[in-house]
């Protein structure tokens, strides 16, 4: 197991939060890393592109703001999401930007590429990298990245068939760098039970969109809170890869939820979302199957001590079994 020197005694809690399309913006990423977890945004968020530097520079100043203001506290780095798809217009640009503003972190998606590693790496900054299988794991290793994602079944979004207690066993035969678990993280207790299973952080998305400050419209934070495993649905008709998704937006969509037609890989269009123009980026909203264990909408600060709490508790209960 590899905590980064950048994390080490930076975090409250071995958690990130995940880039959330639409849902990320300054104002999550900022409370997110002033209560000591890492926030991340997806650079296709911030438009138009010349918005993306903008939102770097409010996240660097806020947040070393507090921490001047409040030495006491663990103040988190943040994170850049970069879709890295051919289809992906912007991803020159913004990866030209990130790395001029020094961004403490770039997570990759799709393709795992070499130049982008370089880049980041040049400054002293990481990439972390989000995969769905071993062969994906394998391809991310050879490009030099210094964290592997494990998106396992029951993510939100985009997410792998397979159980955590698979892909995170099999990865860690192989890579001794930074592990990081996606899939159902909505408390404290799945942090710990991530962390007991080999990863070195948790990575949870679905729990920080029914927060005050995520960008999610209300109907979807309430969707949220009212939905349950057996609300999720898993399909790749939306973007052509499988993902989750709440039911009740495919059926407020039109569509059935549980007859829903195979997508194609052919579908994938990232300048569609780079232009907020896709049904499945708006209408068709992505959840994990941890929605079950979301009650209510709070600031996002307060989940994360919440989920703080819940870690430690659970800790102890184990440790005094």
């Amino acid at each position: 197991m590899a905590l980064p020197t950048l994390l080490k005694d930076r975090l409250r809690l071995p958690l990130i939060g995940a880039p959330m399309f639409i849902v990320s913006g300054p104002e999550l990423v900022i409370e997110q890393c002033k209560a000591g977890i890492v926030g991340s945004f997806p650079a296709l968020n911030a438009r138009p592109q010349e918005a993306l530097a903008d939102w770097i520079r409010q996240i660097k100043e806020e947040t070393a703001a507090h921490a001047e203001a409040n030495p006491e506290d663990p103040v988190a780095p943040f994170a850049v999401n970069q879709i890295a798809h051919p289809s992906n217009p912007r991803l020159l640009a913004d990866v030209e930007t990130c790395v001029k503003e020094e961004v403490p972190i770039i997570i990759t998606s799709l393709n795992p590429p070499r130049d982008i590693v370089d880049a980041v790496h040049s400054y002293g900054g990481l990439v972390f990298h989000d995969i769905i299988s071993m062969r994906h794991a394998r391809k991310a290793m050879e490009q030099g990245v210094d964290g592997i994602i494990a998106v396992c079944a029951g993510a939100g979004g985009h997410a792998g068939p397979l159980s955590p207690f698979a892909l995170i066993g099999e990865i860690r035969k192989e890579f001794d760098g930074c592990l990081i678990l996606s899939g159902c993280i909505s408390r404290g207790d799945d942090v710990l039970a991530a962390i007991a299973m080999g990863a070195d952080l948790a990575y949870s998305g679905t729990r920080f969109i029914a927060t005050r400050e995520a960008r999610a419209v209300p109907d979807y934070k309430e969707m949220i809170v009212d939905s349950a495993a057996a609300d999720v649905v898993y399909s790749s008709l939306f973007t052509g890869i499988h993902g989750n998704y709440l039911a009740g937006s495919i059926q407020n969509a039109g569509m059935d939820p549980r007859n829903l037609p195979e997508g194609s890989k052919d579908d994938m269009d990232f300048k569609k979302a780079s232009e907020a123009e896709s049904k499945a980026w708006k209408d068709i909203w992505g959840a994990g199957q941890g929605v079950g264990n979301i009650a209510d909408v709070s600031p996002a600060r307060d989940v994360v001590l919440r989920m703080d709490k819940e870690y430690r508790d659970a800790l102890a209960r184990i440790g005094s079994a």
